[in-house]
């Protein structure tokens, strides 16, 4: 781990929350301008990244601190790719979504722990939130090439927030929902879960803290007990398991999510 200079070559606003939210005159306490895809060059990282795990970017002076982004993807021509939203007030993935080809981008990483596929798992069920499908989509690239059968379940509040599905990883199953019926099924993604939990073999989740709280308090009902790993996403200090300002309870006692996860099971959540 080490720090990079990296240049971006491409950055794409590929989601348009604010504009949809706006046409339905429902406008958010604070609004999500757009989610954005950046693809950076920066060999020296790629070998090492492994899913689940994130890097430190300092966002040009317009935070103090330095910011996490979970690894969205990696290529053979060592490039990574985040995807980011970013809220109306939200300083550095403001200044990161306004990047352009040739700027440079200084980074640290991979950091943190990464998702653990077992080697008897032939299927895998991936449950992404909202904005969940930033480390689950590394996660269904290395299982397709393990030859993993991934099914995907994709949740959003409405069809603006769904990560278009030309751009997900080639054979894998997607099924989509949204919490207004404006795309796939109507519903939230965890109801889609049951539907499918009984051929998985394990189940890998990122999503905020509610969704989590849900599967935990009904995982019998949800997971029948299957192997459930989750992604802690939080604001971080360091990144490097010496500020202590990402600490959780967990049934091991205090740990780090930046140093011990962010990939943790869900049963030793507290």
């Amino acid at each position: 781990m080490k720090q990079i200079i990296a240049k971006v070559i491409s950055n794409t606003r590929i989601l348009k929350e604010l504009e949809r939210r706006r046409a339905l005159k429902r406008p958010q306490p604070r609004d999500v301008l757009g989610s954005y895809l950046l693809w950076l060059d920066c060999p020296e990282l790629t070998p090492k990244a492994k899913p689940g795990q994130f890097v430190m970017v300092r966002c040009g002076g317009k935070t103090i601190l330095p910011r996490p982004f979970s690894i969205h993807q990696v290529n053979n021509k060592g490039n990574i790719a985040l995807f980011f939203a970013v809220w109306e007030d939200g300083k550095g993935t403001n200044w990161l979504s306004q990047r352009h080809i040739g700027s440079k981008v200084e980074l640290f990483g991979p950091l943190g722990v990464d998702f653990s596929i077992r080697s008897d798992s032939r299927n895998l069920l991936l449950v992404a939130g909202g904005i969940g499908i930033a480390p689950l989509y590394f996660l269904a690239q290395e299982a397709v090439k393990k030859t993993r059968s991934v099914t995907l379940l994709l949740g959003a509040a409405t069809a603006s927030q769904i990560y278009p599905k030309n751009l997900l990883p080639s054979r894998i199953k997607t099924v989509i929902t949204t919490e207004d019926g404006s795309a796939g099924k109507k519903g939230r993604v965890i109801d889609l879960v049951p539907e499918f939990i009984d051929r998985a073999d394990q189940v890998f989740a990122c999503g905020p803290i509610p969704m989590y709280r849900e599967m935990y308090l009904q995982r019998r009902k949800f997971l029948k007990n299957k192997p459930t790993q989750v992604s802690l996403e939080t604001v971080m200090g360091c990144g490097r398991g010496v500020c202590y300002g990402c600490t959780i309870k967990t049934k091991k006692g205090l740990q780090e999510i930046c140093r011990d996860g962010p990939i943790f099971d869900l049963d030793d959540i507290m």
